[in-house]
């Protein structure tokens, strides 16, 4: 799949075009994607998808604080496994929410992505100040050559829902849930960089996880059981997420992984780390040796969940 930012992208042949921010891309979205990626084998065509990073909520509402479910090199990621041809990302700006509806259908679809065959929700709104809607894309598909194909009300629902309850079910720790409506195992990508050492002390190092866009949605607090692939070879282990209450006063959010059988310096080394299933919250306990005989217990348990989930 190619990934081009909208700018630089001047299609040569027809494509099929869908449109959307696609956070997550769960089994709601891939529905989608799978009619986008077969109307578009089936005309010998291109398929697109058209998305928008900042989230427009980022740039119109200044909502700094807004948490989703993919960074962009994710969601990338995703729809090359679905397939798809073409990543288009339109950089989102107060000034291109402010285009009318004619220029980004004659400026964008039409004359940048070429588009034959346009898939998209019945209650989709665009152009300056949304005020066109899915008829207006369709007169101006007659006036420009290109075919409107509506995702209706109940996919659009199912899309909404499965959004919101993913990302409720990551707030409350409910890892199964949000992975059952994901379709795949929630992700946390990030740098290892160097922590306080204390893992070590207690015979458990840890790698700290650096994850570099603050718009990514990071779980509850808690004890997870977690794998990363690593040169080729999946290793499991356990992550703490959480401010580290029984050294540290503090409030700062920490990202810490225990490998088992892992022996190796992984400083630098950038990790996906996938989240499987959640085993405690995070406590204060009343002494470091405290501490260090949870986390034995919680090696235990969690090598029996993995043995338990790949037996």
């Amino acid at each position: 799949m190619k990934v081009s930012r909208a700018s630089e992208a001047i299609f040569k042949r027809n494509t099929v075009v869908t449109i959307g921010t696609f956070d997550g891309v769960h089994i709601g979205h891939k529905k989608i994607i799978e009619r986008l990626v077969k109307k578009a084998l089936e005309n010998d065509l291109q398929s697109v998808v058209l998305t928008f990073f900042p989230h427009p909520r980022m740039v119109l509402q200044k909502e700094s604080n807004i948490k989703l479910l993919n960074t962009l090199e994710e969601k990338s990621e995703i729809l090359d496994a679905l397939k798809v041809d073409h990543l288009v990302v339109k950089a989102f700006t107060p000034e291109f929410s402010r285009l009318s509806a004619l220029e980004f259908v004659r400026d964008l679809l039409v004359n940048s992505l070429k588009t034959k065959y346009l898939i998209i929700g019945y209650d989709h709104r665009f152009g300056r100040n949304r005020a066109a809607n899915i008829d207006d894309l369709k007169e101006f598909g007659e006036t420009y050559g290109f075919e409107v194909m509506e995702i209706s009300a109940q996919e659009i629902n199912d899309v909404a829902v499965s959004s919101t309850k993913i990302r409720n079910a990551l707030r409350d720790g409910d890892v199964d849930m949000a992975n059952a409506y994901l379709g795949y195992t929630y992700m946390l990508n990030g740098t290892v960089v160097h922590g306080r050492g204390l893992g070590k002390e207690l015979s458990f190092p840890t790698a700290n996880l650096q994850v570099s866009e603050s718009y990514k949605l990071i779980p509850k607090n808690g004890v997870y059981v977690v794998s990363s692939e690593i040169n080729g070879t999946t290793y499991f282990g356990m992550m703490n997420i959480g401010t580290n209450p029984t050294v540290n006063s503090g409030t700062e959010q920490r990202m810490e992984v225990h490998f088992f059988d892992l022996n190796r310096d992984l400083y630098g080394i950038k990790l996906e780390i996938k989240l499987l299933k959640r085993v405690r919250d995070e406590q204060k306990f009343e002494s470091i040796e405290a501490l260090r005989q949870q986390l034995e217990q919680d090696c235990v348990d969690i090598k029996a969940i993995i043995s338990d989930l790949y037996e």
